[in-house]
């Protein structure tokens, strides 16, 4: 067993009284599966969710320490039938393989004595069973089927015994019912004399379904590769420098502050500042960009990164749960175990489902019932051949492997309702700086009143501004140094940053106020004519202005010109030709966003808005039956982002915009949008194919079933075919940006 103290401090993340965990479940294998899980799990008082990722058998909980502790949330697991440990990616694939393990013994097994009854079956079928070894045969089976009945069906056993003892059918059921009437059939005609015996059937049924699950298991392993090669990019350990000497240790056992090596070649195992040394680093994993980034004192660096030629000596910055990589990996697994709307077709379906399987096997059993043999089969054939398996998967898998190839893109998808609403969206609204244009603004020209030089203003603007993370704050600051301009020694007191318009500051006795106009406006300064005349020729090409006020009076307007990002025009006339409304919705002056939206070859503007302009605006479009989604970046796109149907940042944003959305696109590549709607799309269309087959499946086989069309070992093999297509159908999809 586990110390649970360790395990609430290495794999709980503890938000006040919250608790969130993500547990591997042994013993998973079909919809029924997950379906009693999260009921069961759910009502625990004080569990909050609890959704089952089918793909990886990962359950991910959250719920109240106050009022339920992990002990007792892993107990009922075990009560179910299922065993749950805390998921480890270092240890999960140990578990897996062991899971797999024991699956294949029983397999073996149940092949072994399938082939010596098939021998035995043959004899009996051929004459034997009129001869004077009839008995002996007959015994013989029973002593094969009997431990492969007990042995290599147990999980079948156990599973339905779970289920019973919870009030609840699972698909283990009807399994081990035909399984159980078959072999007991079999039992009572040994005993009494008689000729005919199905043990061939209990180790042939017994064989093939446990087949059918182990390729079941196989496949969805793969369908969802990509977010174990994402695992696979975080180093296991790392080389750390405790008391002067170094240290190989686990990641895990990093703390805060500590000192970590990292050798030429190697990659770099944590989030951290570059405190000795310098080199290139590919950061290709997080941002796309193959080209190396030269790193040195004072840099940042993400754990995962691949360090080149150099050494580097790093800061640890954050703990290897709370890495950049961590959070993406944490992001894809929570989106792979969400579910769509459309998912509630299954989820209200499947419940009733082994209910129904068994009133259609009585019934079968009473049609055929003036032929008892005739009728135990048929019947037995209805009870292996209806299965949900298909039609809970139907989902899960689409939006487990769309998750995955949207990450290996550079697309972090947060839950997999998003992807079913933006496949219908009709309106999308874009801000403009940093997300229609390059962000990168830089200072054209300063222009300022008689008297003045922008190196009179420039330094005080400087020496405000860098306490502020916008984009037109960077330009200033970067202006500044590249002239070398003394501004990091004036101390500024009473920052205010002000959403949408500007901020204000205290310099020595003076009062300092930088923003719009119409901030300036608010803030009592009267707006000089001879800076305002200028503005509308450089407004109309697209230039920002920035004013500024010293001691209450108007000094300068800071003129910035910004690029626009190479795909943005590529972008809005894909929208444009799949018939998608957009704004560009925006807090500059409206000849700037006018400007902007000309190159754009000409969508509808809203500029000067403010941040809760910005939420109102769409607030609007969706009452007026508008599907919304915003793409954004920056703190003031935050609300909008939430307002949205679906919420868009691209990664170079704000931790509080990355936050807000429900898509962030970690290369700052628009075209990354486009993408994302055709990934969206397709696993909209992959879901309802993927029910329809189910349901066409079901629809089909259950009536030749019940006709007595169907033998049970062909029942079984064709099982698990439905789930294979299913799984088979969804795994299209990662090939998507192939086509």
């Amino acid at each position: 067993m586990y110390d649970l103290d360790e395990v609430q401090q290495d794999f709980v993340r503890v938000e006040g009284d919250q608790r969130d965990a993500h547990l591997l479940i042994e013993g998973i294998h079909c919809a029924a599966c997950v379906w009693l899980i999260e009921r069961s799990m759910m009502r625990m008082p004080g569990v909050f969710s609890a959704n089952v990722n089918m793909a990886g058998k990962r359950l991910h909980l959250r719920w109240d320490d106050t009022r339920v502790k992990l002990s007792a949330l892993i107990r009922r697991l075990s009560e179910i039938g299922y065993a749950g440990v805390p998921y480890d990616p270092e240890t999960a694939e140990g578990a897996m393989k062991k899971s797999n393990r024991s699956l294949l013994f029983r397999l073996f097994f149940a092949g072994f004595t399938m082939m010596n009854l098939n021998l035995i079956a043959i004899a009996l079928y051929t004459g034997a069973d009129r001869g004077q070894f009839v008995s002996f045969f007959q015994w013989m089976a029973f002593a094969l089927a009997t431990p492969t009945l007990l042995y290599s069906g147990f999980p079948f056993f156990k599973g339905a015994w779970g289920g019973l003892r919870n009030a609840r059918l699972t698909m283990d059921l009807p399994i081990a019912l035909g399984l159980t009437v078959t072999y007991a059939y079999s039992a009572y005609a040994t005993l009494n004399g008689m000729t005919q015996i199905y043990f061939d059937t209990v180790t042939n049924l017994t064989f093939v379904i446990l087949i059918g699950r182990y390729l079941e298991g196989m496949f969805r392993h793969q369908a969802v590769a990509a977010t174990n090669r994402l695992m696979d990019l975080q180093p296991r350990v790392a080389t750390v420098i405790r008391e002067g000497e170094e240290k190989v240790v686990s990641v895990r056992a990093i703390q805060l502050g500590e000192r970590v090596l990292v050798k030429p070649g190697s990659k770099i195992a944590m989030d951290g500042l570059v405190c000795e040394g310098q080199s290139s680093v590919d950061e290709s994993m997080l941002s796309g960009e193959s080209m190396p980034v030269k790193k040195q004192v004072g840099d940042t660096v993400a754990a995962g990164t691949l360090n080149g030629s150099g050494m580097l000596m790093l800061e640890v910055r954050a703990l290897a749960q709370e890495s950049t990589l961590a959070k993406i990996i944490r992001l894809v697994e929570e989106a792979q175990s969400s579910k769509a709307p459309i998912q509630r077709i299954s989820d209200s379906i499947v419940p009733w489902f082994v209910l129904i399987t068994l009133l259609f096997s009585g019934v079968t059993f009473f049609l055929w019932s003036s032929d008892f043999e005739l009728a135990l089969m048929a019947a037995t054939s209805v009870l292996i051949i209806t299965c949900p398996c298909a039609l809970g998967m139907a989902t899960p898998m689409s939006i487990a492997v769309a998750s995955g190839l949207g990450a290996k893109h550079g697309i972090l998808v947060k839950n997999g309702e998003v992807l079913e609403t933006l496949s219908n969206v009709t309106h999308f609204i874009f801000d403009k700086t940093g997300t229609l244009t390059e962000g990168k603004m830089r200072v054209e020209q300063v222009l300022v009143t008689e008297g003045m030089n922008a190196d009179d203003v420039m330094p005080v603007a400087a020496s405000v501004e860098r306490y502020s993370e916008h984009g037109v704050a960077n330009a200033i600051v970067r202006w500044a140094d590249d002239r070398k301009l003394p501004y990091r020694n004036i101390t500024v007191h009473e920052f205010h940053a002000t959403a949408g318009a500007g901020v204000t500051a205290v310099i020595g006795n003076h009062s300092v106020v930088i923003g719009t106009a119409g901030w300036l406006v608010k803030c009592s300064i009267v707006l000089k004519q001879e800076l305002l005349e200028p503005l509308s020729v450089l407004e109309s090409q697209a230039r920002t202005c920035v004013h500024m006020a010293i001691a209450g009076e108007h000094v300068a307007v800071i003129v910035l010109a910004d690029t626009l990002r190479k795909d943005a025009l590529a972008l809005v006339n894909t929208l444009r030709e799949a018939g998608i409304e957009m704004t560009l919705l925006s807090g500059d002056r409206r000849p700037v966003v006018e400007a902007v939206a000309k190159q754009l070859g000409g969508i509808k503007v809203i500029a000067e808005v403010l941040p809760q302009d910005k939420d109102r605006v769409i607030q609007q479009l969706q009452q007026q039956g508008e599907c919304v989604a915003m793409v954004g970046d920056g703190v003031n796109d935050a609300p909008a982002l939430i307002r949205a149907n679906v919420g868009i940042a691209l990664g170079s944003g704000t931790d509080v915009s990355v936050e807000s959305a429900d898509i962030v696109l970690m290369q700052n590549e628009l075209d990354k949008v486009r993408q994302a709607t055709i990934l969206s799309r397709r696993t909209l269309r992959t879901i309802r194919q993927n029910i329809g087959l189910s349901f066409v499946y079901n629809i089909i086989m259950i009536p030749l079933a019940m006709s007595a069309h169907v033998t049970p070992l062909m029942a079984a093999l064709t099982m698990p075919i439905s789930s294979l297509l299913v799984i088979g159908n969804a795994a299209r999809i990662r090939n998507l940006f192939k086509e």
